[in-house]
């Protein structure tokens, strides 16, 4: 064989993979949908690039696609995929929501100055994908369950937060345990001397702000993916619902700022 035929076959391959990739990174996935139309487009379900997207009065779409969220909301039919800004990196807030140390980087919760209206609790969500916030229930996604971390919004004034093993799955020595928030202290470490963290078990939550006890079971993730498109598509997989929903809230908000 040639040089030159060589050289032609080996560019043919590279065309190839690289139309291959590229069709991979065009799929959109569905990261929040309601309305009429939220059964014909689930939350979870990937569109081809290029694909229509027929919506009525009433619906409201989020796609998620190249690390950027788009709203679709208008009646009428829409493309799944759109232009992304070439040389796009992540905001500081986004880069610490889903580094799996960012929760280590940022000290504290929600505080408010003089005069400052409260936020209502609802409106504030914690800091870092990875941190467990102890008002939501359902099922969370661990990375390193070693270092898994409770956090609670307001930091102003003590507070007590009791886990307890809701079932027999964790073990015959797992007890109780209330975990102690001091004036100022926004992170407390999962007592996993007593309570071991285990695949699928249920804890139970109560106290230090929440309105009533929920419910929380585990899901073990391997190697963290890179992108939020990854890490979206591993939270949806795995049914963490709650922490697909604050990425999805981060990067809207981010993407809101960006084009005021």
């Amino acid at each position: 064989m040639s040089y030159r035929s060589s050289r032609m076959i080996a560019a043919a391959l590279a065309a190839t993979v690289a139309c291959v990739s590229t069709a991979a990174l065009a799929q959109s996935l569905v990261v929040r949908s309601t309305g009429p139309s939220a059964a014909k487009y689930p939350v979870g379900k990937k569109l081809a690039a290029g694909e229509k997207i027929t919506l009525v009065a009433g619906d409201r779409l989020v796609l998620l696609d190249n690390g950027t969220t788009r709203t679709l909301a208008k009646p009428g039919t829409h493309s799944a995929s759109a232009p992304v800004a070439a040389n796009r990196t992540l905001s500081t807030t986004m880069a610490q929501m889903i580094s799996r140390d960012g929760a280590l980087r940022r000290r504290g919760g929600a505080t408010r100055g003089p005069g400052e209206a409260p936020a209502a609790a609802s409106e504030v969500r914690a800091p870092n994908l990875w941190l467990v916030d102890a008002r939501r229930g359902g099922t969370f996604c661990v990375v390193d369950p070693a270092a898994l971390l409770l956090w609670r919004p307001d930091i102003t004034g003590d507070a007590s937060l009791k886990v307890e093993a809701d079932g027999p799955a964790v073990g015959a020595g797992a007890r109780a345990e209330t975990i102690a928030f001091l004036e100022g202290q926004a992170y407390r470490r999962w007592p996993s001397a007593s309570l071991p963290l285990a695949e699928g078990a249920s804890y139970r939550m109560s106290g230090a702000g929440t309105d009533r006890p929920v419910s929380i079971k585990f899901a073990f993730m391997g190697a963290l993916p890179e992108t939020p498109d990854g890490i979206a598509a591993e939270l949806l997989a795995r049914g963490c619902t709650d922490q697909l929903d604050r990425l999805v809230d981060t990067m809207t908000a981010d993407e809101a700022g960006a084009t005021r």
